[in-house]
This record gives C-alpha cells, structure tokens and sequence, in this order.
C-alpha cells in the first residue's frame, strides 16, 4: 500500500509540472493535487528532493531489470532511451526550485550506472579507485552534456552514437596508463 501511495504522490507532482506548469513545486500543491494530508506526504517522503529521488530511483531499477541478460551497448541504448523519452518531464523538473537537486540525483544515477558496467566488464582494472571515480564522473558529465543538448538529428543517430559512447568508455585508453 505504502508504495501505491508513493506512486500517486509522484504522479500528482508530475501531473503538477507536466500539465499544470508549476514552477515553484511545494508540499502544499501536491498534497492538494492527490487530497492527502501534509502528514501523509511526509509520512512517505522525508522532502520533495526526497520524492525526485524515489521516482529517479525507481526509474533506474527499471532500467537495470530491463538491462538483465542485454550486453552493455544495449543496456547503454535503453537507457538513453529511457533518458530521451523523460526529457521533457526532467526539462520541466530541473526549471523547478529543485532543479539542482535534480540534477545532482540524476547524475549520480548515470555515475551508478556506468560504475554497473565497469564492474560487470572488469574494465579500467589498470586504474587505481581514485582514477576509476575520476573516469566514472567523466562519463557521468557527458552523458549528462549530451541529453541536456539533445536534437532530433541526436535521435535520428541513436545508434551511432550509442555505439561510440560504448567504445569510448570500454575500449577508449584510460588517460592514467
């Protein structure tokens, strides 16, 4: 029950960005969105960055159940996937007074992810844990470059570029041999 409460408070807050545009995204607004209590929201979430993170977290879960038995480029294409078809509700979250938060959440999602990849390939195992972080959060910015500036002719290329993002990361030479 307490997770199908935490779905409809989700839902409520992306009903309230997507549909409703709201900028300044509160507890009130989305506690009367979903006609619940104050104490029932934050009976499921500690705060609204804490409510980003749940649904963020969730949303990777999904992408590393879906990633189970797929190579790493097609894990990666899924993902990138997934990322483009969020982008116009994350677009709207970052445009929020959480919008740092957000960004932070998300970019630790893609650090997870490529450090999933790392450990499942034994990549960089040339690389010291320090040298690792540094190339984790490298790629981690990227990604994040790349969704923030993506085009039509980015998803026209999917593949392509899908393809050489995974070459870099698990062919290119580590800067630190």
């Amino acid at each position: 029950m307490a997770i199908d409460m935490k779905v409809e408070i989700a839902e409520a807050a992306r009903k309230l960005l997507m549909e409703k545009k709201v900028k300044k995204l509160t507890v009130k607004d989305i506690v009367d969105e979903c006609h619940i209590t104050r104490q029932a929201f934050y009976y499921h979430f500690e705060d609204i960055p804490d409510m980003f993170r749940w649904v963020l977290e969730k949303g990777a879960q999904l992408i590393r159940e879906a990633g189970l038995g797929k190579d790493g480029e097609e894990r990666l294409r899924y993902f990138m996937l997934m990322a483009i078809n969020a982008l116009p509700r994350v677009k709207k979250s970052i445009q929020t007074n959480y919008g740092d938060e957000i960004v932070r959440i998300l970019t630790q999602q893609v650090y997870d992810l490529f450090e999933q990849t790392v450990e499942e390939n034994n990549l960089y195992q040339q690389c010291s844990r320090l040298e690792l972080k540094f190339i984790l959060r490298y790629h981690s910015q990227a990604i994040m470059g790349i969704l923030a500036n993506w085009t039509e002719e980015d998803t026209k290329n999917l593949d392509k570029i899908v393809h050489q993002i995974y070459f870099i990361m698990t062919e290119g030479v580590s800067p630190f041999s």
